[in-house]
């Protein structure tokens, strides 16, 4: 597995159990269609909680929350709109976006910040 894989992989495992530490259920991870793909999809209470997941090792490239552009965010309501249809138990639901950016610390726990309701 490439070095960018591992550190991806590794942030999504940290979004996870901070997600489930809030008391959210996840439904989905890694979820995939030709539109693209959703990191994590939970539930919270009765709303259904799509998250964005984004690890950075520095900023040099600029922060992980910073890299979560209106571009993004637009993609990510459509790839919802297309879990939803594909998952027709679920029903009608609220809809919550999330964004989660993990900063990986050379000892001890990550650095995570939980953005609620991005879109």
């Amino acid at each position: 597995m490439a070095a960018k894989d591992t550190v991806g992989r590794y942030g999504e495992n940290v979004a996870v159990a901070r997600l489930s530490e809030a008391g959210m259920t996840v439904l989905d991870r890694n979820w995939r269609c030709a539109g693209g793909e959703i990191d994590v999809v939970a539930r919270d209470g009765d709303t259904l909680v799509v998250c964005e997941v984004k690890t950075r090792r520095s900023t040099s490239a600029g922060t992980a929350l910073e890299a979560v552009t209106p571009h993004k965010l637009d993609r990510l309501q459509r790839l919802a709109e297309q879990w939803l249809a594909a998952h027709p138990g679920v029903g009608t639901v609220p809809v919550r976006f999330d964004v989660v950016a993990v900063t990986p610390a050379r000892s001890g726990a990550a650095r995570v910040e939980h953005l609620r309701g991005v879109l």
